[in-house]
């Protein structure tokens, strides 16, 4: 495997790049036996008419999934947007109140959300 380190306007290690990746940008993708499925984060739908909502799901997805308009500009993921709005890094058992769905933090690891419980605010649905 050849790498090239990529080095930003400041002279710091921005990164690393395969010639894969430059070939991709020239050609388009090209999927291999070594690509991995990219995670979209993941929405179960649970017995009790909640969700169990995956931290790294794309804000594009909640929206789509929960029929909401939340910004996509700032954040990437639902797990990063709360944490953001929260001032801190959830805890297990922390509630937040987002467009009428109440986030309740299930799981977390490494200092970030793994899994939320989502359920619509009483009174607001």
């Amino acid at each position: 495997n050849h790498l090239a380190i990529v080095i930003d306007e400041f002279g710091r290690v921005a990164g690393l790049i395969t010639i894969e990746d430059v070939l991709e940008e020239i050609v388009g993708e090209i999927e291999d036996e070594f690509d991995v499925a990219e995670d979209e984060g993941d929405i179960f739908a649970l017995a009790d008419s909640t969700w169990r909502v995956s931290g790294d799901t794309p804000i594009e997805r909640i929206n789509e999934s929960f029929g909401l308009k939340l910004s996509e500009e700032d954040f990437d993921t639902i797990g990063g947007m709360i944490a953001h709005a929260m001032g801190h890094v959830p805890k297990r058992g922390e509630t937040h109140e987002l467009d009428g769905l109440r986030f309740v933090v299930l799981h977390t690891k490494g200092g970030a959300v793994k899994w939320f419980k989502v359920a619509p605010v009483p009174g607001e649905a």
